[in-house]
């Protein structure tokens, strides 16, 4: 997405000195920079009539600011099929969704609001454009031609066409017309709910399969953390170790280290705005440097 332009009349500046910091990139702004501007903009938004130029100026600049959480979210689906340019297209349109329906004035921050909304997007995009078995490009095209021969002999015929028609049509061995059938099932995939057998209508497909592990989500943040938690100091690693693994309040925490509660609570702030912070970045060179800067 190109940045937006902006000259001496623009509509957003006018009238608006607390806003005239908006850079000429919103996407390059910081994380913590593009949150407070963010939550300005929304205030102004709130006070636009939808549908005006001033309207979509805010939005756009509040879209670019907050790129970096489609980013984040897709990276999460780097290894699918889909290239990561589409999934992030999606997951803008996602974005633009979470900004139209955000209220700034219920406390909740952006981040939190948006991040669900974006990835129930790309699943969307995932659930209604993906092949839930990967069959070869082949079949997914025989797939296609079956439907618009079987319509098309349906019509010329006056009845449903038997399969060697259906490959005489498509000028196709019986054998290949099977093959890309059978790879047909493999574009939508059955409902869990659905049950066993027709003499089992209360007992659902999915009581016979595994259960996914829970703590795998688990790790994956532990692993993502791990590079991030190399760049705290030694007291700052202390601090989370004593409030998230040994669960330690912080009057607590404040007691082991000599320090007052205030003071813990303003440290564990800053740690974990920090932390929040690199996971919100894009590239790992950046995290460090985010986080030394901070």
């Amino acid at each position: 997405m190109s940045p937006i332009s902006r000259d001496t009349a623009d509509p957003l500046h006018t009238g608006h000195p607390d806003l005239l910091d908006v850079p000429e990139d919103p996407a390059s702004v910081s994380t913590t920079d593009a949150r407070t501007l963010s939550a300005a903009l929304f205030r102004r938004l709130n006070a636009l009539e939808e549908g005006t130029p001033e309207y979509s100026y805010v939005r756009n600049t509040l879209v670019e600011l907050n790129l970096s959480l489609v980013k984040y979210a897709a990276r999460r689906y780097r290894t699918r099929r889909e290239p990561l340019e589409d999934i992030i297209q999606v997951g803008t349109i996602g974005l633009i969704k979470a900004i139209n329906r955000y209220d700034v004035e219920r406390g909740v921050e952006f981040t939190t609001f948006a991040i669900p909304t974006i990835i129930g997007e790309i699943k969307r995009f995932f659930r209604d454009t993906s092949w839930s078995v990967k069959v070869p490009r082949r079949l997914q095209e025989l797939r296609l031609d079956i439907a618009k021969a079987y319509d098309a002999l349906e019509q010329r015929l006056g009845r449903l066409p038997s399969e060697h028609e259906l490959a005489q049509r498509l000028g196709i061995t019986d054998e290949e017309l099977m093959e890309g059938l059978q790879a047909a099932n493999g574009y939508t995939a059955g409902s869990l709910d659905a049950p066993l057998d027709k003499d089992a209508a209360v007992t659902p497909l999915q009581t016979s399969l595994g259960t996914e592990e829970a703590a795998y989500d688990r790790i994956e943040c532990l692993e993502t953390l791990k590079p991030l938690l190399t760049t705290l100091s030694d007291r700052d690693r202390e601090i989370l170790a004593l409030r998230f693994g040994e669960e330690l309040t912080q009057s607590e925490i404040g007691d082991r280290l000599g320090i007052s509660q205030m003071h813990v609570s303003r440290l564990l702030s800053r740690i974990t705005k920090r932390l929040r912070t690199g996971l919100l970045t894009d590239d790992t060179d950046d995290i460090h440097d985010t986080v030394a800067a901070s």
